[in-house]
């Protein structure tokens, strides 16, 4: 079963979250019933990217890379040529 590394944007003030799954579909979920300390209070909350990797280790490496990054506009490059790509 793939990892997925993904992006959350709020729905209430634009704000991103990057984070890592096996089930997204579950996961958003979790994220929009308040379930997670992190994304409580900004909540609703769309997947706005995702990518999916083989391993575990994989996905995790790419997610730390992006949040290295500490830059939102490079999460809204993702976010925008993800978009161009559906």
């Amino acid at each position: 079963m793939p990892y997925f590394v993904y992006i959350l944007q709020s729905l209430k003030d634009g704000t991103y979250y990057v984070g890592v799954t096996q089930d997204l579909h579950e996961r958003l979920e979790r994220h929009n019933q308040g379930r997670s300390m992190f994304t409580k209070g900004k909540r609703p909350w769309e997947v706005v990217y995702w990518e999916d990797h083989e391993t575990r280790g994989s996905a995790m490496k790419r997610e730390r890379k992006i949040k290295s990054k500490k830059d939102k506009s490079y999460i809204g490059s993702l976010v925008r040529t993800s978009r161009r790509a559906r």
